[in-house]
């Protein structure tokens, strides 16, 4: 079954490839460092390091504490952290600056995969959430790298598709693989596909342990007092095409009961900014640019945040949030950045990138879901009326978030004996 999965690998590697170069003509930070994505790069200095993946933003951010943990227990260590898209890297770089090695994640091809270790040296490997790659965990086994993979998931829709290729991940999860589960309903799953019972741990989502940052607060703060001090504000986050006009629509329904309310729209990826831009021309919005450092106007209805890096900070200075990648379906984004400054928060009806937080928030009733522009700003029109309610559901949601807390403790557990037993040698188990 590797074989197949191998063959497969080569025929598909160089459409995607190829789709990294098309998109670099629309931002070229996709034609950075592009040898990386086939296991080339610089040699990771000094002795053999600790190996961190997070694909994109979301898994970024939620790695911070993760890393940094790591970054104080273990100094004398290299730390690499791998990821798929610029924007996460871009975040990454941001996050921890020089003081972690940040590179993309090789593709999964033998020689690719196998250049990279050469590079990097891995003595621990620690993957966020789930990617199974057949190949990066076969060379973690045919080394001796332990593989931990964090906050790990699979959702009852995407076990169907596994269960298709049951032998191939069964060999792939019996590598002495650490699962470390986000929920108890997590680990079933994985063990229903061949992971090791004893090596599955319920231990939560790491997510939950996210820190704001000391000035974050204070930040948007001062942004609501240079910028709208006195309006009702509105922020929809992460959107994609499709959710800037439903937000837009949302809006001028929202600003026929509030006049002077104003929506701050986060589109998710930097190469759809001007597009955005240009929507807002189309429709005759009045609106301005965070990269154009215009003064705030009466007039002014929108603010597009066209930068990257600055979104929590934007949620800390409004009253309600839309998170977005939820009123289509592409799963939902990052409900734990709104929470944490106890903000009510309205998604769409597509969460099943994180289902049990969502959810969870939800039963507390620290979100509300819609369907629709019009929903959404029925929603909003009433958060901004009601101060009391918004109160009450970012208190539900920031007591939730601390009551969930805890998972990088636990996951750290599992790590120290597998950093610090130089004996440890998982070649046994394949």
């Amino acid at each position: 079954m590797r074989f197949v999965y191998i063959v497969l690998a080569y025929l598909l590697v160089p459409i995607a490839f190829g789709m990294v170069v098309w998109r670099g003509f629309r931002d070229r930070d996709y034609w950075s460092n592009l040898g990386h994505r086939f296991g080339f790069g610089p040699r990771a200095a000094g002795p053999r390091s600790i190996w961190v993946h997070a694909v994109s933003v979301g898994e970024v951010q939620a790695s911070a504490s993760l890393v940094r943990a790591l970054r104080s227990r273990y100094a004398h260590m290299p730390l690499v952290l791998t990821t798929v898209t610029p924007t996460g890297e871009q975040r990454a770089r941001s996050l921890f600056g020089t003081d972690v090695d940040v590179r993309y994640v090789p593709y999964d091809l033998p020689g690719c995969v196998s250049r990279f270790f050469d590079r990097v040296r891995p003595r621990l490997a620690v993957i966020l959430e789930t990617e199974i790659w057949p190949n990066l965990y076969h060379e973690c086994g045919r080394r001796g790298v332990p593989l931990v993979l964090a906050s790990a998931r699979i959702s009852p829709r995407s076990l169907g598709r596994y269960r298709l290729l049951v032998s191939l991940f069964r060999e792939t999860l019996s590598h002495g693989i650490v699962i470390a589960a986000q929920s108890a309903s997590d680990a079933r799953r994985f063990e229903s596909i061949g992971a090791n019972p004893a090596r599955t741990h319920v231990t939560g989502n790491i997510k939950f342990d996210f820190e704001l940052g000391n000035t974050v607060v204070a930040r948007g703060r001062a942004l609501r007092a240079g910028h709208a001090p006195q309006r009702p504000v509105w922020i929809a986050g992460s959107t994609h095409e499709g959710e800037e006009e439903a937000a837009l629509d949302a809006h001028a329904l929202v600003r026929a009961q509030h006049p002077d309310a104003l929506l701050v729209l986060v589109p998710r990826h930097r190469d759809r900014f001007e597009e955005v831009a240009n929507l807002l021309r189309r429709r005759g919005v009045p609106f301005i640019t965070r990269s154009g450092k215009a003064p705030m106007r009466s007039d002014v209805s929108v603010f597009l945040l066209d930068t990257l890096g600055e979104l929590l900070t934007f949620y800390a200075a409004a009253d309600v949030a839309f998170v977005g990648g939820s009123l289509v379906p592409i799963g939902g984004h990052n409900l734990l950045e709104p929470a944490a400054l106890s903000l009510p928060i309205l998604v769409g009806p597509y969460n099943f990138n994180s289902e049990d937080i969502a959810q969870l928030f939800i039963d507390v009733g620290a979100v509300r879901a819609v369907k629709s522009a019009t929903e959404l700003a029925e929603q909003v029109s009433l958060l901004i009326s009601q101060p009391e309610e918004r109160a009450r559901m970012g208190e539900a949601g920031r007591r939730a978030l601390d009551e969930n807390r805890g998972a990088l403790g636990r996951l750290l557990d599992l790590i120290d004996p597998l950093v610090r037993d130089e004996g440890v040698d998982l070649r046994r188990d394949i």
